[in-house]
């Protein structure tokens, strides 16, 4: 029960009173608020309202009344009513039209917008005064510096979108704005789907980015004057991530990519000359880079396959594993370990 400090004695006792005398703020003809607390009837004890007329698409922007509760009553047309319920952090929306009725807790965020022309609602508070604490004053007043660094935000950027917000908005959009790209929702459905997909954005995790699949092609050795260049130790076959390369056995042969057919050379080419080094002399030993562990010289073989022989048999390439010498090649002295010349077997 409200306690009452009036003298009902007194003369100046007010009874009634006329809300079109108290402006409490006006945007246009269709759209303003008028206000009626204790200081215009002295005897409303702990209760006031608010006279709110608006347009289809026009907003009573998201404030608070920190010392009130608010029912508010829809005398014509319809609006929705949004508030945040500050305990389970949702967006609650409900549609009123004539005849009903939206509860608003006391310090909730909230706002009204209307889905009709000639929407008339009427707000009652338990407070004799409405205090009245609107968003656009937290956004204009605020040092963009202070919001860009508390809410890691572009600084330059957020200037630039506060920038119009120059008084207390109270119904908005405010006069001039000229987006039209935002409608307003029709409904508490159209409020609450928007409100769900927010927050069903902020809820879900980024997915990560799955690196497109690729297929990795062995390299094959640079060629100089139209021959394979070998080398032990070469540019080895580029695997696909996620598998294991496997050394291969000895004698297997090397995996081809797909699509080619692997065809063994009728003969052993012709032993290449690297232009960079002196040329091979027939008959004189040229040493070549050991095999680990065999320690044998390699030179080049003036006639027949033209490839090169080593002391345990015949390679087509420098440095590669030696094979059998081909048909109808005689063998030729080499030089074994410690460079003692002896007869090829």
């Amino acid at each position: 029960m409200a306690v009452s400090y009036m003298d009902f004695t007194s003369p100046d006792v007010q009874y009634t009173y006329n809300l079109n005398n108290n402006r409490f703020f006006t945007k246009d003809k269709n759209n303003y608020i008028n206000a009626l607390g204790v200081q215009q009837l002295n005897t409303l004890g702990n209760a006031s309202l608010l006279d709110i007329f608006l347009s289809k698409g026009n907003v009573v922007e998201p404030h608070i009344h920190q010392n009130a509760s608010e029912i508010v009553y829809a005398i014509s047309g319809a609006a929705v009513v949004s508030l945040i319920n500050p305990f389970t952090k949702e967006l609650l929306s409900f549609t009123i039209t004539p005849g009903t009725v939206a509860n608003v807790p006391q310090g909730w965020f909230h706002w009204e917008i209307a889905t009709e022309d000639n929407t008339h609602l009427l707000a009652v508070f338990d407070a004799p005064i409405p205090e009245f604490i609107p968003v656009s004053d937290l956004l204009r007043l605020a040092p963009p510096s202070v919001l860009a660094y508390t809410y890691c935000l572009d600084e330059k950027l957020l200037k630039q979108v506060l920038a119009p917000i120059q008084s207390t908005v109270t119904i908005g959009p405010p006069v001039g704005c000229d987006r039209k790209s935002t409608r307003a929702p029709q409904s508490a459905e159209q409020a609450t789907q928007a409100a769900q997909a927010t927050q069903a954005a902020q809820a879900q995790p980024p997915q990560a980015q799955m690196p497109q699949a690729r297929i990795a092609q062995p390299q094959m050795p640079q060629l100089q004057g139209g021959m394979p260049q070998a080398s032990i130790g070469g540019p080895q076959a580029q695997m696909p991530q996620g598998r294991i390369a496997q050394p291969q056995a000895p004698g297997a042969q090397a995996s081809m990519p797909q699509g080619r057919i692997w065809q063994p050379l009728a003969q052993p080419p012709q032993a290449y000359m690297p232009q960079s080094q002196p040329s091979f002399q027939a008959g004189i030993p040229q040493p070549q880079a050991d095999w680990p562990g065999i320690g044998t010289a390699e030179f080049a073989s003036p006639g027949g396959a033209g490839g090169v022989q080593s002391g345990y048999g015949y390679s087509p390439y420098p440095g590669h594993a030696p094979q059998a010498p081909p048909p109808g090649e005689s063998r030729r002295p080499i030089i074994g370990n410690g460079g003692v010349p002896r007869q090829g077997r």
